[in-house]
């Protein structure tokens, strides 16, 4: 199956993003550390063209933390000032609100060349649907404001939100581009619940999960369905170890139907929440890219 979701407001909302951009001295990118590639929107670049850039690698948590230091360095050898971050912890408040001041330093050094002090930082939120940037606003100002939900395509009007004397943030819309590069991206992208849920198979969906995790995290399995080491291996030798290994956790959560067969659907749904929870571990899809 290809995964493709783009919604008619979100040319909408890209349309006022662009109107806004001239208002903004700093773009923070909120980016998916589980799959901080294929949640990076290429059309953020041309948009944030000449601006100051501060990503945020959300949900590190949720990310195997080796992979993130090493994307953090990808990107931070590319220009951009970069935080880990989980947006939900109000730890994580400090470090970002520094970033800013980083991130945007050229730009104030300049306005205070020209006599403009104490003037605030104008910074633009954006990233994918379902990325966590309400939660970031809401963390960083301390309180509900900005609209948040779990599903994709929550906050959809335009929000300026002032923090303190020094910062203002525009939320922004969850916004897709057009055409995923790949299937791989759209199949990423659906795996962290950016596509809406409602679209997809989420059987096919969870045996994609099983066999990305067979590579690099199988003892997930084990850790959390109690799964045997050997069935796991023995699952490799036939001829769908995905499907396979679903049936295993289907049996072990008592996911059946009349009859005895297994509920495939009901656990391909468990794997998935307990993936997009963070209860499988902590675990990154993207890999490396080759020339890194």
């Amino acid at each position: 199956m290809e995964y493709q979701w783009f919604p008619g407001h979100m040319t909408k909302a890209f349309r006022m993003m662009q109107e806004d951009i001239k208002l903004i001295d700093l773009v923070i990118e909120l980016l998916d550390a589980r799959v901080p590639i294929s949640s990076k929107n290429p059309d953020i670049d041309k948009l944030a063209k000449g601006k100051s850039r501060l990503i945020v690698l959300n949900k590190y948590d949720l990310a195997n933390e080796s992979e993130s230091r090493y994307f953090e360095t990808m990107y931070e050898e590319r220009g951009f000032t970069v935080v880990k971050s989980d947006c939900r912890n109000r730890g994580n408040v400090k470090k970002i609100s520094d970033a800013v001041e980083i991130a945007n330093r050229e730009k104030t050094e300049k306005n205070r060349k020209k006599g403009i002090i104490n003037r605030p930082v104008r910074a633009m939120v954006v990233g994918i649907p379902n990325v966590g940037k309400s939660t970031l606003i809401n963390s960083l100002s301390n309180k509900a404001s900005a609209k948040t939900g779990n599903k994709p395509g929550v906050t959809r009007g335009k929000q300026w939100i002032r923090l303190n004397k020094q910062i203002e943030l525009l939320d922004t819309p969850g916004v897709l581009w057009p055409k995923f590069e790949d299937k791989e991206t759209g199949l990423r992208l659906a795996l962290i619940g950016t596509i809406n849920d409602d679209i997809i198979d989420h059987v096919e969906l969870a045996m994609s999960l099983i066999g990305i995790c067979l590579e690099s995290y199988s003892d997930a399995f084990i850790k959390r369905y109690g799964l045997e080491p050997r069935e796991i291996l023995e699952s490799q030798n036939t001829g769908n170890p995905s499907l396979n290994i679903l049936e295993m956790i289907a049996k072990k959560r008592g996911a059946l139907l009349k009859g005895g067969d297994y509920d495939l659907l009901k656990a391909a749904r468990l794997l998935l929440s307990d993936f997009r929870s963070g209860k499988l571990g902590r675990i990154t899809l993207d890999g490396r890219p080759d020339n890194g």
